[in-house]
């Protein structure tokens, strides 16, 4: 982890963060970030799969203690805003997010930060990644209307304005799903386009 993360906790949140940001995925060019995600599934030795609008699907099964808990679906999208300062030098087809923090304030240096929806990405990831939790798999969306994966509960993790570290991710509980889950129990994370 570079110095502008540097004792920032959750760890893994910020690693993931810190990685996903070195990625360049401005809509429609978000194969890099997908790509990662799935190496991500692929080392946890989680499913996967993705659907015809390149959304990602990630599950996690329940553990044995939560067999026939409904599902959660994790959401958030692969792609950021990128837009940068007129006395900026960034491509954004090229170049990484260059990560600045001042005290308690992630910034990016001339560019926007890609924290939405970087950083739902990173706490879905770190979600999955966490012996500690209690799990049950995982879902998608370009948007989540044109997404193939199945879901009672959705939480869409999204950085919802300027403001300290402490606040700058923050889970919102949605309305149900409009169809079955994909099976009892099932917990988990989907990163969309």
């Amino acid at each position: 982890m570079d110095g502008s993360l540097e004792g920032l906790e959750p760890k893994t949140l910020w690693i993931h963060f810190q990685e996903i940001s070195a990625i360049p995925r401005c809509s429609g060019n978000e194969e890099r970030v997908r790509a990662y995600v799935l190496r991500f599934a692929e080392k946890e030795g989680l499913p996967f799969a993705v659907d015809s609008a390149g959304n990602v699907l990630v599950r996690k099964g329940a553990q044995r203690s939560s067999e026939g808990a409904p599902c959660v679906v994790l959401q958030s999208h692969l792609d950021m805003v990128c837009e940068k300062n007129l006395d900026t030098v960034h491509d954004f087809q090229r170049d990484p997010i260059r990560l600045v923090r001042a005290g308690d304030w992630l910034a990016a240096q001339g560019t926007t930060l890609g924290a939405d929806n970087g950083i739902g990405v990173a706490a879905m990831l770190a979600v999955l990644e966490d012996r500690s939790l209690v799990h049950g798999g995982s879902a998608g969306r370009r948007g989540s209307r044109k997404a193939s994966f199945q879901g009672r509960f959705s939480s869409i993790l999204t950085a919802r304005r300027k403001g300290p570290l402490s606040s700058a991710a923050r889970a919102e509980r949605t309305r149900s799903f409009g169809f079955p889950s994909g099976g009892s129990g099932a917990h988990g994370a989907s990163a969309s386009n």
